[in-house]
């Protein structure tokens, strides 16, 4: 029988029809798998990929494969954003058979969940060479029988290769040595297309807020050009919605045309923080309307109705990827009337198509255009949406995760002062609020929630973003129990998620639901890791704080972690971002009565610079606070700002604050 009826997941709600016997992750399974000795066949995917509807379509809804599979294999499907451990072990797992890593993963395990081969999509018929699922399950299942020393080798020797601990070199980072990394990283970038060089192309935000943060701390302008190139070729290229807002999860071309159609808030989370900088140094419209197009998605689309943002949207709609956001020239016309001459040029709109006889919306060739033209398309790009409204809409997927709508709250609450929208603070707290209350047990986090069903506990993600978010709070409101939960989710984090042998964190809590190991992983992938998330917290804590106790927890975890960069710095730039700030960033301490403005100018700097504490009572500062003394010298409004241990002289004009930063980070 089928048991995904029951699943909070909409992804395992898309299989509960199957013919197959799904099972859903648990030691219930596995006790199946023992008690029949079966080997395990595990099927991880997400509700917005492309490939798992395929492979589901094939296959799990054709009678004559599932009953193979439910003969050979207890079967288990699996989220992998509701349980990013479970995929991180066994992706992990095939790319130690050397093999490309993508979903769906199609692994199979003993029945104590060893793996011992696997791959991702498998095509129901044999093609190009390579055999169908179906000769797949009947050899799997044919060695597992008759050659049980092949699979016990196998088993044993990946086994051992997830269990290698986390390698370091153990020397330092210094600033010379990110420089030198930086300007690397800058000389290998697309100079016509921007990103990192062909294709597909993803956006990868921690390298890109490197590339600038490498800008901002050498004035290297050829970074910074290559930074800007970046987000101006995605935000006028198919990757980004032009009617709808966000954008894509990545191009398949190397010119940010095509995109792979699905929209997840993790991107749009990092893309918003970065746009809002771009804007914030250039005052291009072009970086603003990205921006903000990304919030007008998220509040039209993925706010849910108790504050929390979805995790996605299906790349497919009636069975085909793209088919909601594609156009014909003729249904343009059709709705723009005299005007489609003009959308169709600036949009790249054409009988023939940009992409398989249909048309993506693009400015890639046209650019952008003067004001009073933008204006005019705004209005087509309104008409055009409330027509593209009553298509057929992707699958939305409603679960609500910890970790990503913590990046977004700090998205939100970064970018608002940046461009002058103090209402998006708001969409933040309210989200802040949904998690606080709902998604909490006893002071630690779950990660998933839908429809009331939480999965709990949560992983070092979900509390390292949400501590990043908290901080990000309460430099914006000066809300104590935003800071208060800061930390309280920082002791969690070294307590409970902390690996006292490696110094990093594991992405399970201490006495969660054993796996087969406990995943430690430091590298980035589509989202910072939760290591260098974590990293970048202690540092905005200690330099809010000013506490030497809180110096010294931020120094001892980056020096831990920065042994890990050193082998691979491009995997772990969100590491390297953290040291940069922790090297060159500074606090901005803003006392007094009527220092609203002083507030406001501060939140008006980039957060790449700064952080920002509002103290009413100067008295309650830690007594290690380099300001403590100044700042309790005056009840007058004013604002210190401090590089380690040593403060400005301070400052009661808003419109010098920006100069005082400057004169600290140079100095």
């Amino acid at each position: 029988m089928n048991r995904l009826k029951d699943a909070s997941s909409p992804y395992l709600l898309q299989h509960r029809d199957n013919p197959v016997h799904w099972w859903e992750w648990g030691p219930e399974a596995f006790a199946e798998a023992r008690a029949r000795d079966k080997p395990v066949l595990i099927s991880i995917g997400y509700a917005a990929c492309h490939w798992c509807h395929v492979m589901a379509h094939e296959s799990f809804e054709d009678e004559a494969v599932a009953a193979v599979m439910n003969e050979l294999f207890v079967n288990i499907k699996v989220d992998r954003e509701e349980r990013p451990d479970v995929d991180h072990v066994y992706m992990s797992a095939l790319q130690a058979l050397g093999e490309q890593g993508g979903w769906p993963l199609t692994m199979f395990l003993t029945p104590d969940g060893e793996p011992f081969w696997g791959g991702t999509y498998f095509p129901k018929e044999p093609k190009f060479g390579r055999p169908g699922f179906v000769q797949i399950l009947h050899e799997i299942s044919r060695i597992y029988r008759s050659e049980p020393e092949r699979i016990r080798h196998n088993a044993t020797a990946l086994k051992d290769h997830l269990a290698k601990a986390t390698e370091t070199d153990g020397g330092a980072f210094s600033r010379a040595d990110l420089d030198q990394l930086g300007s690397r990283l800058a000389g290998i970038m697309d100079t016509e297309n921007g990103g990192l060089p062909g294709a597909p192309k993803f956006p990868n935000p921690p390298i890109l807020e490197f590339v600038l943060r490498h800008a901002r701390r050498t004035g290297d302008g050829g970074s910074r050009s290559r930074f800007l190139l970046t987000l101006e070729r995605m935000a006028l290229g198919g990757i980004r919605d032009h009617l709808g807002g966000g954008f894509a999860r990545y191009s398949v071309d190397a010119q940010w045309l095509v995109p792979h159609f699905e929209k997840m808030l993790y991107d749009n989370a990092q893309l918003l923080e970065l746009y809002a900088v771009a804007y914030a140094e250039t005052k291009r419209p072009l970086f603003r309307d990205a921006a903000e197009g990304i919030v007008t998605w998220l509040a039209r689309e993925m706010t849910l109705p108790d504050g929390g943002f979805a995790s996605s949207l299906d790349a497919d709609s009636e069975g085909e990827e793209g088919r909601f956001y594609v156009w014909s020239e003729q249904e343009v016309r059709d709705v723009l009337g005299q005007d489609a001459d003009l959308f169709c040029k600036v949009y790249d709109v054409t009988a023939a198509g940009n992409w398989e006889g249909t048309n993506i919306p693009n400015r890639l060739i046209a650019g952008e255009a003067p004001p009073a033209v933008e204006e005019r398309l705004r209005d087509m790009r309104a008409r055009l949406l409330e027509r593209r409204a009553a298509r057929i809409r992707p699958g939305l997927d409603d679960k609500v995760l910890a970790d990503w709508n913590g990046l977004m709250i700090a998205a939100l609450v970064r970018a608002a002062p940046l461009l002058d929208h103090p209402e998006w603070v708001e969409l933040a707290r309210k989200a802040y609020r949904f998690i606080r209350e709902s998604m909490t047990r006893d002071g630690r986090l779950g990660h998933s929630w839908r429809d009331g069903s939480l999965i709990f506990p949560g992983f070092a993600l979900d509390h390292a973003a949400m501590m990043r978010a908290a901080l990000a709070l309460h430099e914006t409101t000066a809300d104590g129990a935003c800071l208060r939960d800061a930390q309280a989710w920082r002791d969690v984090l070294l307590t409970v998620y902390r690996v006292p042998e490696t110094g990093v964190l594991a992405m399970t809590a201490a006495g969660a639901d054993p796996l087969v190991v406990r995943p430690q992983p430091t590298h980035d992938d589509a989202v910072p890791n939760a290591n260098g998330v974590f990293a970048e917290a202690l540092v905005r804590l200690a330099q809010i704080t000013g506490s030497q106790a809180d110096h010294r927890q931020a120094e001892e975890v980056l020096t831990r972690l920065l042994g890990v960069a050193r082998s691979a710095p491009l995997g772990h730039t969100s590491i390297l971002n953290a040291l940069d700030l922790h090297l060159r960033g500074v606090g901005i301490l803003v006392t007094g009565n009527g220092a609203e403005e002083l507030r406001a100018a501060a939140l008006r700097l980039p957060y790449l610079d700064r952080t920002l504490h509002v103290v009413s009572e100067p008295e309650k500062l830690d007594a290690d606070h380099p300001a403590r003394s100044l700042a309790a010298s005056t009840t007058g409004p004013q604002a210190l700002v401090c590089a380690g241990m040593r403060c400005s002289l301070p400052v009661t004009d808003p419109a010098a604050l920006r100069e005082r930063v400057r004169e600290m980070l140079s100095g």
